[in-house]
C-alpha cells in the first residue's frame, strides 16, 4: 500500500542506521518523504541518507541528551524549514542479567536511552510543531515487552511498559493541537539489536524457533514493521491516536494454557535451569 499523502512530508527518524529504524527512513522515502537519519553512529547514518531515493540528510545524536536532541531537531529545520512526521525509534536493550544481578547503572542506562530518549523525542516534536502551529504525526516504537512480562531482559521490558504511558499521555495532550501519537509494537524481528546478543537465550540464536510458536508461525521482517510506521504516520490512520498497534504474528494473542497455543509443549525445567539454576526452591519451600 502507497501512502500519497506522504510524499513531500519532512521526516524525522532516530536509530536510523540499522535495523527498524533503517527499514523506516527507506520505507518513508519511497513514498516521498524527505528523511531526516538521526543516529549514534554517524557512519551508519550517512550511508543510510546517502542511498536514499529522496533529499535526505544525516545527524549524529544521543537520544538521551536534551541538547543533542534539540541540535537534530534544529538540523532538521534548517534543512527542511520543517518537520511533519517523527519516527522514534532508538533504544536499547540492555543486560540479559537475572533480577538479582541487575546493577542499578545497567537498569538507568537503558531508562535513560529508551523512556528519557523518547520523551525527549515527544517533547521535542510537539514544540517544533508548536513553533510551525501545524499538527504532525509521531510514532514510537514499543515492542511486544511493552505489553506481556517474563522474567530476562527485565530493564528493557520496563523501559517499554513506560514509552506506553508516554504515548498514551502524549495522545491525549495533542489530540485537540492535530497532533496523533501512536506505536508500533515489534514481536520477535531479527535486527542488529538482537544480533548482537546472539549468544544468549531470548537474544538472536533462538529467534526463529521462537517465532516458530506465533499463530504466522514464523518471524517478521524490519519491512513489515516500517510498513505499519508508515500507515501510523499517513492520513490513512487519521482517525487512529493513542494506540499501541502490535506486529507480532499475532503473538501476544495467544492464550498460553490452551492447546493450540501449545499448553505443555515446551521443557519449563529446561527454561527454568538456564535462568534459575539450582536456585528454584523445591514447591514445598515457597510461599
Amino acid at each position: 500500500m502507497n501512502h500519497h499523502d506522504l510524499h513531500g512530508k519532512v521526516a524525522v527518524v532516530t536509530g536510523a542506521g540499522h535495523g527498524l529504524g533503517r527499514a523506516s527512513a527507506e520505507r518513508l522515502a519511497r513514498e516521498g518523504c524527505r528523511v531526516v537519519v538521526v543516529d549514534i553512529d554517524v557512519v551508519a547514518a550517512a550511508e543510510v541518507a546517502n542511498s536514499l531515493p529522496t533529499e535526505s540528510i544525516a545527524v549524529q545524536a544521543d537520544i538521551s541528551k536534551e541538547n543533542e536532541v534539540e541540535r537534530y531537531i534544529s538540523d532538521a529545520v534548517n534543512a527542511f524549514g520543517r518537520i511533519d512526521l517523527h519516527h522514534l525509534n532508538a533504544g536499547i536493550f540492555g543486560s540479559f542479567d537475572t533480577l538479582p544481578e541487575i546493577s542499578i547503572q545497567d537498569f538507568q542506562k537503558v531508562m535513560n536511552v529508551n523512556v528519557a530518549g523518547t520523551f525527549l523525542g515527544i517533547r521535542a516534536a510537539f514544540r517544533q510543531f508548536q513553533q510551525q502551529q501545524t499538527g504532525g504525526a509521531i510514532t514510537v516504537t514499543a515492542s511486544i515487552a511493552s505489553l506481556t512480562g517474563s522474567a530476562d531482559l527485565l530493564p528493557y521490558q520496563t523501559s517499554k511498559h513506560a514509552v506506553v504511558g508516554l504515548v498514551h499521555g502524549a495522545a491525549v495532550y495533542g489530540g485537540p493541537l492535530g497532533v496523533r501519537v501512536n506505536a508500533v509494537a515489534p514481536g520477535i524481528v531479527p535486527t542488529d539489536l538482537f544480533a548482537a546478543a546472539g549468544s544468549q537465550i531470548g537474544g538472536a540464536n533462538d529467534m526463529e524457533q521462537r517465532a516458530s510458536t506465533t499463530p504466522l508461525r514464523r518471524a517478521g521482517t524490519a519491512d513489515e514493521i516500517a510498513g505499519a510506521v508508515a500507515f501510523l504516520l499517513s492520513s490513512d490512520s487519521a482517525y487512529i491516536t493513542g494506540q499501541v498497534i502490535s506486529a507480532d504474528g499475532g503473538a501476544t494473542i495467544v492464550n498460553t494454557v490452551r492447546p493450540s497455543g501449545g499448553a505443555g509443549a515446551w521443557d519449563t525445567s529446561a527454561a527454568d535451569a538456564a535462568l534459575y539454576g539450582s536456585r528454584r526452591p523445591t514447591p514445598s519451600q515457597s510461599h
